[in-house]
């Protein structure tokens, strides 16, 4: 007999997923179904447990060991999870053996877990799942399955900090399992595999409890252990809770029922074991105010004087680490296709495979026809023969598909018309195979048509107009360069590449790169030389832009501390001069939980005169063109999940004055208050940029200040780090922005770039999307360089330079590198007028040769009409970059303005046949208006 029940609500809900982003969507909420036969509870279910396929022929085993422990349960299937409340109210969840959920399910499982849920899983948990998904959970679980032991092998208890929970009777025998990988500092070996190195067989977080092997099944642990673990594991997650804290707050109580067997303890606790103490406070490794840890430490490991916060009984979740922050606003909810699956596509997911493979076929022709432009411009004899592409393009898909139904059956495709028209018909398709439900071959085909396209990208031809081209030259590679001999070794490859600017790291952790008469200490690594001098006379040298990368409010860091044998709780040489500079959260953490840095306070008046005389010295001492502001914000937060930050000494004392109230005894739940708090703390990051802004550009007119920002959503992002980049750029405090819209598949940077690139409330400001070059294969670097081609900007920036490899060296030196050794080309930041000359001249130069190869159909009357609006454009623009006035950018705007108003209709036959690269003509227009207004604020020219 099955329990049975339903609850069905229609309802609006908003996943968020911490620091990242909000889904909206509708959902059907449905009670789970009975699975096991069940009799009637006098006592309320301690645990959930997931049932899926993957675990379905495994169940008999599971739920036999599940009644030898005495545990009673909720079933949760995971067919049934759209929601965070979906994972019931059960504060104990067990995934047993799950290798696939989607990113909806890993989101909300970590919204479920910050309200305060405990997940035990076992085996390869989610290790088919999609790569963001699988980020997202070494994060939830402090590691991952890494691979499967070759045999049988006998679990022990592991040498050092052995977690009195896990020493029990019957939890050590042999096991056919797995190894898993820890993720780093917060997560603890349990148990070990009594094999080489003694690699981890369980590893726990404050909320996970992660077995490595597929528990519940015969023929990889004896039932005896298998209980025992898991009545351990529980066991040691609801000690660790207070009283009557069984349930998670919102979770549905909608689940099927079963229980075993009536346990005989406590319905706190389960099964018969010995009462298990509540495992001890994990040590966070971090510094902490004396009014919390009163211990002293040497100057390695300087503990604050300030009055930091007292710590109260908040709720301890793990945020994301500092690391992962930016990881998974990269991975969250990809366009991860996964080969050979016939999981049902949706009706957005299908229009989104379509647009994205019809982008993608047009970057492929706009990258052809300008490597085509180029090579007729300076008279090389490389033919595209784009008319046939054209031509074929003209055909009716119809007549496409039998030309195509008429070709042997698995002939090789080689050409780029028949790789583009064969793309265009699979394109067409995809409807209709989802429709058949025939997801399965819908995948197969796009992934194929995807590469072959990846294939057909120009990579031994030049592509690029005059652009921002940065890269971040990172401290690792400056220290491993060792010298300016080595250092010019590294020059000499960003210049070939055709890099003409560079962001080099001067200030990492409070340690400057060059010998500081203001700072405390130049970076311990650097001994005997003066990188930051190199490398301005090397990039000067050879006509690229060196701007100085520092960081602001980041005071230092734990990595650092490992990398020169520092005690870890280092709080950097600045804090450790002056710890009333330092900031805390709202537990008295200098170092938030689980991340590595501790940050300044930027209310601290002291804090803020010593940085602005830091970077006067660098603008000063050295030649640098620029300055470039990292970690311009305060860390993450989730003021929903309990994790504020912001409670530095200066700061407290400051909004008390402001409001009469300490802000650490405030919370979200006080919204005037809160909100008031959240504005001061943003304030003082506004205040500080402006300041930067005006005392630097005193001393250096001409100097470039940028900023490294996060793509998040404006509130969320003013609410998560208090960085309002927006107000800088309307202010003209800063003259370019780089988001770090760091993705590893083009579609998804597309959508991380795309809402700031057509934002309105950036000023003159110029925009560079960032682009993280770490586990991107270089053609789908090209890939996404030929969509910041495509799109209204006027450059991009490349992290990093220590991911640069021959392959890219010689990609980059193909489509972007210098044609002579001699040749230069304008720099957008630095020559917005000449730039907007050349660009145009280039985009011109595509129209003519479209309309020579009879590629653009225009009637005789309006191809003239034409020809005269883009001559007198040309002229316009020729003169403002010879002859910069107020007159003469008054005349290239009205210019301007009037191709921008007509040139819709003047396409309005070629925007049918090819509405791509008619859109990517008007992001190039665009992109020179922005170069027009950018140019009117720097040279200061008003028309009147």
């Amino acid at each position: 007999m099955k329990y049975q029940g339903s609850i069905i609500k229609d309802i609006k809900l908003n996943i968020k997923k911490t620091g990242f982003f909000i889904l909206n969507f509708n959902f059907l909420l449905i009670s789970c179904l009975g699975i096991l036969p069940a009799t009637a509870a006098t006592e309320e279910p301690v645990l959930s447990i997931v049932h899926s396929q993957e675990n379905a022929n495994q169940w008999t085993g599971i739920t036999d060991r599940l009644q030898a422990v005495g545990v009673k349960y909720c079933v949760i299937p995971l067919a049934n999870v759209k929601s965070v409340t979906d994972w019931g109210d059960r504060r104990v969840l067990f995934l047993p053996n799950v290798e696939t959920l989607t990113p909806t399910q890993a989101i909300t499982l970590e919204g479920w877990m910050s309200k305060g849920g405990r997940l035990i899983a076992s085996g390869p948990v989610g290790s088919l799942s999609a790569p963001g998904v699988r980020q997202l959970l070494r994060s939830l679980l402090g590691g991952y399955w890494g691979f499967s032991l070759n045999e049988t092998e006998q679990i022990k208890p592991t040498k050092t900090k052995t977690q009195d929970w896990a020493t029990q009777t019957g939890m050590f025998g042999k096991v056919r399992g797995g190894v898993v990988i820890p993720n780093d500092s917060i997560a603890q070996a349990a148990a070990v595999w009594n094999s080489q190195d003694n690699p981890a067989a369980v590893v726990t977080t404050e909320r996970s409890t992660f077995l490595g092997w597929r528990w519940g099944t015969d023929a990889t642990s004896a039932a005896d252990l298998d209980s025992a673990w898991l009545k351990a594991a529980v066991n040691r997650h609801l000690t660790a809770l207070p009283k009557g804290t069984n349930k998670v707050e919102g979770g549905s109580q909608s689940c099927s029922i079963s229980v075993a067997t009536v346990p005989t303890t406590p319905t706190s606790r389960i099964g018969t074991a010995t009462p298990i103490k509540p495992p001890s406070a994990q040590n966070s490794g971090q510094a902490k105010h004396p009014a919390t840890d009163n211990r002293t430490r040497t100057q390695d490991s300087k503990l604050t004087t300030a009055t930091a916060p007292q710590p109260r009984p908040l709720p301890k979740v793990t945020p994301p680490r500092a690391q992962e922050a930016i990881d998974e606003l990269e991975q969250a909810v990809r366009l991860d296709i996964t080969p050979d699956s016939n999981t049902p596509i949706d009706n957005n997911q299908a229009i989104a495979l379509q647009q994205e493979l019809e982008n993608l076929i047009g970057r492929v022709e706009s990258a052809h026809l300008a490597a085509s432009t180029y090579a007729s411009s300076v008279s090389e004899t490389k033919s595209d023969d784009p008319p046939r592409s054209r031509r074929l393009r003209a055909q009716s898909l119809e007549e496409q598909q039998t030309q195509f139904a008429s070709t042997k059956l698995g002939a090789p495709v080689n050409s780029k018309e028949q790789v583009i028209t064969q793309a265009r018909l699979i394109a067409k398709n995809l409807p209709q195979l989802i429709a058949e439900k025939n997801y399965a071959l819908a995948r197969q085909q796009w992934l194929e048509a995807k590469a072959s396209l990846w294939k057909q990208f120009p990579v031994d031809r030049r592509l690029a107009q005059p652009e921002i081209r940065a890269v971040w030259l990172d401290r690792g590679t400056i220290v491993r360069a060792g010298s300016e001999k080595g250092l010019a070794q590294i020059f000499d490859r960003l210049a070939q590449a055709g890099i003409n600017t560079v962001f080099f790291e001067t200030v990492n952790a409070s340690y400057t790169i060059y010998p500081s008469q203001v700072a405390p200490q130049q970076n311990p690594l650097i001994r005997g030389w003066d990188p930051l001098a190199a490398a301005v006379k090397l990039a000067h040298k050879r006509d690229m832009e060196l701007h100085a990368w520092v960081w602001v409010f980041a005071a230092g860091n734990q990595r650092h501390n490992e990398i020169t044998n520092v005690n870890p709780n280092y709080p950097g040489p600045v804090l450790a001069a002056h710890p009333d500079w330092a900031n805390y959260d709202n537990l008295g953490n200098m170092i938030p939980v689980n991340q590595t840095k501790p940050f300044f306070d930027p209310a601290n008046p002291e804090l803020r005169q010593y940085l602005l005389k830091l970077y006067e010295e660098i603008v000063t001492r050295y030649d640098v063109d620029g300055l470039q502001l990292d970690y311009i914000r305060y860390p993450f937060q989730d003021p929903f999940a309990g994790r504020y930050y912001g409670y530095g000494k200066a700061a407290r004392a400051q909004f008390q004055q402001l409001t009469g109230v300490d802000p650490l005894n405030i919370s979200p739940s006080q919204p005037d208050l809160w909100q008031k708090w959240t504005t001061f703390r943003t304030q003082q990051v506004d205040s500080f940029v402006a300041q930067v802004s005006q005392q630097l550009r005193q001393k250096r007119a001409n100097l470039i200040l940028s900023v490294a920002v996060f793509p998040l959503p404006e509130l969320e992002r003013i609410q998560k780090i208090q960085q309002h980049w927006e107000l800088w750029a309307r202010q003209g405090d800063i003259d370019l922005i780089v988001p770090m819209t760091y993705a590893l598949d083009t579609s998804r940077f597309q959508r991380l770039a795309q809402p700031w690139i057509a934002s309105t409330q950036l000023g003159s400001t110029l925009l560079l999307p960032g682009i993280r070059l770490l586990s991107l294969p270089p053609v789908g670097a090209l890939d996404q360089l030929q969509l910041v081609r495509d799109l209204p900007v006027s450059g991009y920036a490349l992290f990093a330079a220590e991911n640069f490899n021959n392959e890219l060296d010689k990609l980059f030196s193909s489509t972007q590198g210098r044609v002579k050794p001699t040749t230069t080309e304008p720099i957008p930041h630095r020559q917005p007028f000449q730039t907007a000359a050349v660009r145009y001249t280039a985009l011109q130069r595509e129209w003519k040769f479209v309309l020579q190869n009879e590629q653009l159909q225009m009637p005789a009357k309006t191809i003239s009409d034409f020809n005269n609006q883009a001559e007198v454009l040309q002229s316009a623009l020729n003169q403002l970059a010879s002859s910069p006035s107020a007159s003469n950018l008054l005349v290239a705007r009205a210019s301007l303005t009037r191709l921008k108003s007509q040139f819709r209709a003047l396409m309005s036959r070629e925007v049918i046949d090819n509405f791509y690269q008619v859109k990517v003509w008007e992001n190039r227009l665009a992109t020179i208006e922005k170069l027009l207004r950018y140019g009117e604020r720097r040279s200061q020219l008003r028309p009147q």
